[in-house]
């Protein structure tokens, strides 16, 4: 090449790279760089582009919302290998210094990356190596390994263990007449590790320990048939909701019948203890609350809801009680008012699936029918609605890990699904499969470890699906708990 053309070339690149402020300095300036040290050859450096997000999105804008939430899903040792291969990756290609292994249910969008301030997409200089300033973990100079000083931390940076969920239930139980009404409550588990189960008109005991079973009561007698069954606290005693309205009091371990209490006109298909205290929610619209000590003319009528009640769970301080019904409401009562401190109207169909936080105070889920089906989470304290999200099916049943910040959701229409969630992230942590009918039926073990769940298609399923690590104090937090997610 000409040298004259070479040098008129090289001012007019140079020309161009400068900033505007410096154009009218560098009028008289030389013909090589300022400031920039130059070789032979031309290596065009793209500082400019934020190659770390393009590189991070290449795969993902290629598949679809349900791949992507599937990818996302890092329960597995392939999808923890893929972060740490990513991660890898931009160490060596993007110099992004990475030394751990990025935790697989944060938001990758976070990543910031640090660029050298520049004007130009493209500018030509020589490489020369830093040395890093911590000699004491530099590669040894005599290793024949390609990888950087960075990749090899972090390739040598301490992993969770992987946390594995059996997609397999543990145990299978028949249970025929379980029957496929979305509105009933026939499974409970006891603290005395007593499983309760209404089939039909009767009521069978099943024990953890021993897997015997007996058969409690059988109303047919009566021409009655089971709708609801509840444990109180202790395990003791067994409250069992009838079609024809009444309420049962049974001696589970004399097997003998305590009381019945009257005061509705229509099935009782949600019960719920409170100490002493027992509600009852009805076809009728009424939830009734009596003192099981006390003479049953002693009870108190909360009267909010214009459809069914199909769901009542108290907290965990004994102080609120949670009601869902038919009208698509979700009303929350204290322990003295006759009326409803909070209602919430959000969701598009009925609410049967309610629970309560055991970490968080005042945390409150609920599960929507087939025209909702979106969990969504409140704040009773003052009112708020936290967050939500669509599950894409009927949601039946909710409950709570005892030991982590987790919640496991049964679904109907249209997949017959349970999901364990990971709060605060709503994160699915595992996906179980196997009830031919609507998973209408959920318990959890006194250990807080397995859970059973109960369909249509008569059979009781047995799953682990939580652990007994506990919950870090970051996730116990209730200024992080109550923090509004857009």
């Amino acid at each position: 090449m000409d040298q004259d053309y070479e040098r008129r070339l090289l001012r007019q690149i140079n020309h161009q790279n400068l900033p505007e402020d410096q154009l009218s300095k560098s009028e008289g300036a030389t013909c090589s760089p300022v400031s920039i040290k130059s070789g032979d050859r031309f290596i065009p450096t793209r500082a400019g582009s934020n190659w770390s997000i393009n590189f991070h999105y290449a795969n993902e804008n290629c598949q679809s919302p349900n791949q992507n939430r599937r990818s996302k899903d890092a329960g597995s040792d392939t999808g923890k290998d893929a972060v740490a291969y990513a991660a890898l990756l931009r160490n060596e290609l993007l110099g992004a210094g990475i030394e751990s292994v990025p935790d697989p249910h944060a938001d990758d969008r976070r990543h910031t990356v640090l660029s050298q301030d520049t004007h130009s997409l493209f500018r030509y200089t020589v490489h020369t190596k830093r040395v890093p300033l911590d000699s004491s973990s530099e590669v040894s100079p005599y290793s024949l390994s390609p990888l950087s000083n960075k990749s090899h931390k972090l390739l040598r940076s301490p992993r969770k263990p992987a946390r594995k969920i059996s997609k397999i239930p543990f145990k299978v139980l028949d249970a025929p007449e379980l029957q496929d009404d979305f509105y009933l409550n026939l499974v409970d588990w006891s603290a005395g590790n007593l499983l309760s189960v209404g089939l039909g008109a009767c009521v069978y005991l099943w024990s953890a320990c021993t897997s015997q079973v007996t058969r409690l009561c059988d109303l047919s007698v009566d021409g009655d048939s089971v709708t609801s069954v509840c444990w109180n606290e202790r395990g003791s005693l067994v409250a069992v909701g009838t079609h024809k309205g009444y309420v049962q009091i049974w001696d589970a371990a004399g097997g003998r019948k305590l009381t019945s209490l009257e005061g509705h006109s229509a099935r009782v298909g949600a019960l719920a203890w409170n100490g002493e205290q027992l509600s009852s929610g009805s076809r009728d619209r009424v939830i009734l609350q009596r003192d099981v000590r006390t003479p049953p003319s002693a009870e108190r009528r909360l009267q909010g809801h214009r459809q069914e009640v199909c769901g009542l769970k108290w907290s965990p301080d004994h102080q609120h009680l949670a009601s869902g019904g038919n009208d698509n409401k979700l009303l929350v009562w204290n322990s003295s008012s006759l009326l409803p401190v909070q209602q919430y109207s959000d969701h598009l169909a009925a609410v049967k699936a309610i629970a309560w936080s055991p970490h968080q105070h005042g945390l409150l889920v609920s599960g929507g029918g087939t025209a909702d089906r979106c969990l969504r989470f409140w704040n009773t304290l003052t009112g708020q609605a936290l967050q939500s999200t669509d599950t894409g099916s009927q949601v039946c049943n909710l409950a709570w890990s005892k030991h982590a910040n987790e919640l496991v959701s049964t679904h109907g229409y249209s997949q017959n699904q349970i999901l364990v969630w990971k709060y605060p992230s709503l994160t699915q942590v595992a996906k179980l499969t196997g009830h031919s009918y609507r998973v209408l039926y959920l318990a959890v073990s006194p250990d807080g470890e397995a859970i059973v769940t109960g369909a249509g298609d008569e059979t009781l399923r047995f799953w682990n699906v939580f652990s007994k690590t506990r919950c870090t104090k970051e996730s116990k937090s209730v200024l992080n708990l109550f923090t509004r997610i857009r």
